[in-house]
């Protein structure tokens, strides 16, 4: 069984909530006041949901959580987008954390398919 930390979805999840903070770290008060907030919590979410499944019991339970941080991964998504165009954010680094969370959700979907199968935490 591997360990919260071996999961590269969730690996991936934690980084994503890092570069959000890193990038709103940056802006006046007025963005981070109206934007920073929920860009942050959305993205760190996501980490937060994979692991708060993966210590539940069931795989209902388990793969509900993991809905959670895929909804999460979209709503960061979104508020990227929102960064982007009130010009808080460039489009060098929009393309990467939105490449990063293109990645996240392909691994959050593998994820959810794997949940409940033998092989599987």
């Amino acid at each position: 069984m591997l360990r919260l930390d071996e999961l590269e979805v969730y690996r991936r999840a934690m980084a994503i909530g890092e570069k959000a903070w890193k990038i709103v770290a940056k802006w006046d008060f007025f963005a981070r006041d109206s934007l920073e907030k929920q860009f942050v919590k959305a993205a760190d979410s996501i980490a937060a949901n994979i692991s708060e499944g993966y210590g539940r019991y069931s795989f209902k339970e388990k793969k509900q959580f993991v809905y959670y941080a895929r909804g999460s991964l979209f709503e960061t998504g979104t508020w990227l987008r929102k960064a982007k165009n009130r010009s808080l954010v460039g489009q060098e680094l929009f393309a990467a954390l939105n490449e990063e969370i293109d990645i996240a959700a392909k691994l959050l979907n593998g994820y959810i398919r794997s949940i409940g199968n033998k092989d599987s935490h």
